[in-house]
């Protein structure tokens, strides 16, 4: 959990932090000054897989967060490998990284509080959020090869991993051997391992050894990395949709040295950002999120890839939702091309980008293929609560915002429930707004489904 600054360093910073606001609302009107209330983490997804990407030229570390739920002895890892993978490049890490890369680049909710009209300032208040963690559980064994045109090119035993690197001549002996040896491959494989065997890719195969798992006392798996060079950047997704019960979700987080990465076989999309909501929702911004981008699945057919967050680490996150990870944790995580001073500290020259795909066999049946690009720009799926001035006072300038209250209200139940297909009566009661006549009279000029109509286009 994000512990919130305490003490007089805390109101310190917290002063700071308001006179800053002011400072820059004074100079810029758009600017943005709120705190974030929530976040939408990997950890809202069922069958939600993670991985990390870290990509400097043709140099590539990938870290797998296992979703992997049951008994270790049930457990197997096949991947596809575009080059030999030698002990030196295979490591575990701690889930703890990818749970911090998940919550700080995680699509957030955002609040601001108006101030009385009839004043000068406006009022910040800062919250402490939940952060979750996801809890995984996670198995080897030997058998002949030759037999099945299977060559085990390589073995190694790191951390609770065992693990095997293939090569292999036909994808149904390749298949058969994986089942002789404990591995359990959907059924309906061959055609997709046919297709990597003959791009000559290699397989990085794993299983828990459970006496060293013991011996090292973890009772979950942790996740594994492997680093390789190759032109191909690129992800293979194709094997864990043979046989997967519906839909998966897939985050992509990738660190790179200059910009954004997208897909290049797919559409990339933008999540909508910087949407006003009512305030109730502040409670509810899990159901929102999920509800919100079920319908943006729906959309695109469920064939875009979304952007939910792209971000130039030299320049401060707007709100943060925690600290950025320190220069040791990106270096286990792969950015080795960072230049620190003696004590540690030094610029943050990388970018990070999280990609989010709810995928099947079908509408997704190519590998993700990615590019680095020259796109800098700093983007944020951010959601916005303004709350409503509760005073009393009676000047003209609060007279008029009490008016301008009311159909602000109804803009963001109408944007609710274009954005998540909720019924807007029902977001009219809970926001407290009813549906009175002048609202009504309204709805005649401007149904709520032009709203959807306007959202789902852009406009």
């Amino acid at each position: 959990m994000i512990k919130k600054t305490s003490g007089s360093s805390g109101r310190l910073f917290q002063l700071s932090i308001v006179l800053l606001c002011l400072i820059l609302t004074a100079v810029k009107a758009e600017a943005f000054c709120g705190f974030y209330v929530a976040k939408a983490d990997a950890s809202l997804f069922n069958k939600a897989s993670q991985v990390v990407l870290v990509r400097d030229g043709d140099r590539t570390v990938i870290t797998m967060a296992n979703d992997f739920q049951g008994e270790p002895r049930e457990f197997a890892m096949v991947v596809p490998v575009p080059t030999f993978i030698g002990e030196d490049q295979i490591k575990v890490v701690n889930k703890a990284l990818i749970d911090h890369v998940d919550s700080y680049t995680a699509p957030r909710l955002a609040e601001y509080y108006d101030a009385s009209p009839c004043v000068s300032y406006r009022i910040l208040r800062e919250t402490s959020v939940r952060l979750d963690g996801m809890s995984i559980s996670d198995e080897f064994e030997a058998g002949p090869a030759e037999n099945f045109g299977v060559r085990v090119e390589a073995e190694y035993t790191v951390g609770e991993y065992d693990i095997k690197i293939l090569s292999a001549k036909e994808s149904d002996g390749l298949e058969s051997w994986l089942r002789q040896n404990g591995y359990k491959i959907p059924n309906g494989a061959t055609e997709v391992l046919s297709s990597y065997i003959k791009q000559k890719v290699r397989f990085f195969v794993a299983k828990v050894n459970l006496e060293q798992q013991s011996a090292m006392g973890f009772n979950y798996l942790r996740p594994l990395q492997i680093s390789f060079s190759s032109p191909k950047f690129m992800l293979p997704i194709r094997l864990g949709t043979v046989n997967a019960d519906g839909p998966q979700d897939l985050f992509v987080y990738a660190l790179t040295r200059k910009g954004r990465v997208e897909t290049t076989n797919y559409r990339t999309v933008k999540l909508p950002t910087g949407n006003e909501i009512p305030p109730y929702v502040t409670t509810e911004f899990d159901a929102f999120y999920t509800s919100m981008f079920d319908r943006l699945v729906e959309r695109e057919n469920m064939r875009a890839v979304f952007l939910e967050y792209a971000w130039n680490m030299n320049f401060k996150c707007d709100p943060c939702v925690g600290m950025p990870l320190a220069a040791a944790d990106l270096r286990e995580l792969g950015v080795d091309w960072l230049q620190l001073s003696a004590n540690g500290m030094g610029r943050m020259d990388y970018f990070i980008t999280r990609l989010h795909v709810r995928y099947d066999a079908e509408t997704f049946p190519q590998d993700l293929m990615f590019q680095e690009t020259a796109d800098n720009s700093n983007f944020q799926g951010r959601y916005v609560i303004r709350h409503p001035w509760q005073g009393n006072d009676t000047c003209e300038a609060a007279r008029d915002y009490r008016i301008t209250l009311r159909t602000r209200q109804e803009e963001e139940a109408r944007m609710l429930a274009a954005m998540t297909g909720w019924d807007i009566s029902v977001i009219r009661n809970r926001s407290g707004i009813g549906q009175s006549t002048e609202f009504r009279e309204r709805s005649k000029e401007r149904s709520w489904w032009d709203d959807i109509r306007n959202w789902f286009s852009g406009d």
